[in-house]
């Protein structure tokens, strides 16, 4: 036996290579999923666009009638370049917050599926919700100063005096404004998402009975999976989009908002002005976006990990042998 000590394995792989596999998963998740594509909340942050009243890392000139017609006028005007302009302050904000999201997941439902015997088939669900307070609580800030500069349109050496600014007058917690919506809705997505995600594999699994999951069956479970998150958290986010536009009316117009009305208040009224349907809205884009990218990133961090599961496997039986 040799003197060196192993860092802790996790399902066949050490936290280290987890957040490669996940920092991984996220880039491809930026590149495949381009402006206009891609959104959900899971990873809200990573693929985000303007077009309406959406935040964006891209906003292009001129009025579009779909996808299909951004697509086009964008390329006709700027060049399929400009697909992915801006994309390195995404990604500063993706890799970072994809990173600590997917492996605290990892790690956590490890620990859980050892403590919770019988149990064990829910730790998925709290390791979800946990996980996503988490990663949205360290990255909130960041994501807020993001947000402010961008539709402020200040520079990055204004970033500073933003903070500052910020804390002085209202004080630390103004860094976390906005949390208390967004984990109203990222934490159930995440618990229910992790938790059909992982059920969803396993029957995948033994119905096709390949052993294992496959990049196929990793993709399919999570797209669904997304997908259900989805239709079931899409109220939140119309509340949150709601917020956002409202907040935007505001600094248009110069007007402070010291106070905001609770996520109930906003439903209420949005049952009030459109129906029960009204918290609905945008059913279907919304699922378009979330099922493709849920499936590209699970599926990527996925292939990730089994990469450096076989990896590892290997290595070990070469050192038996020598």
């Amino acid at each position: 036996m040799s003197g060196q000590s192993s860092p802790p394995v996790s399902d066949g792989i050490t936290p280290l290579q987890q957040m490669v596999a996940s920092g991984s998963g996220a880039i491809l998740t930026s590149l495949f999923g381009k402006c206009f594509v891609y959104c959900n909340g899971l990873m809200d942050h990573i693929c985000v666009c303007e077009n309406g009243n959406s935040k964006a890392w891209y906003k292009a000139p001129g009025e579009f009638s779909g996808t299909v017609d951004a697509f086009i006028k964008i390329v006709r005007r700027e060049g399929i370049r400009s697909l992915w302009s801006g994309l390195p302050p995404t990604l500063v904000m993706a890799v970072p917050a994809t990173v600590i999201y997917f492996t605290c997941y990892d790690q956590l439902c490890a620990a859980l599926r050892l403590r919770m015997g019988e149990y064990a088939q829910e730790a998925p669900l709290l390791a979800g919700a946990t996980a996503r307070v988490g990663s949205a609580t360290m990255i909130s800030p960041l994501e807020l100063i993001r947000t402010k500069l961008q539709s402020q349109r200040q520079s990055y050496r204004e970033l500073s005096a933003c903070i500052r600014s910020a804390m002085e007058t209202e004080g630390w917690l103004s860094l976390w404004r906005g949390l208390g919506p967004t984990l109203l809705r990222d934490v159930p997505f995440s618990a229910m998402y992790w938790y059909n995600y992982e059920r969803g594999k396993s029957f995948l699994t033994e119905w096709y009975k390949t052993g294992e999951a496959t990049l196929t069956i990793t993709f399919m479970a999570g797209a669904a999976s997304g997908s259900v998150a989805s239709i079931v958290t899409l109220p939140f986010d119309v509340v949150k989009t709601r917020r956002q536009v409202e907040l935007g009316e505001l600094q248009a117009k110069n007007l402070s908002c010291k106070t905001s009305a609770s996520t109930f208040c906003v439903m209420c009224r949005i049952v009030a002005e459109d129906g029960f349907r009204g918290l609905f809205a945008g059913l279907i884009p919304r699922l378009i976006k979330v099922a493709p990218a849920c499936a590209i990133m699970i599926s990527s961090y996925e292939f990730g990990k089994t990469f450096f599961r076989t990896h590892n496997q290997e290595r070990t039986l070469h050192r038996s042998n020598t």
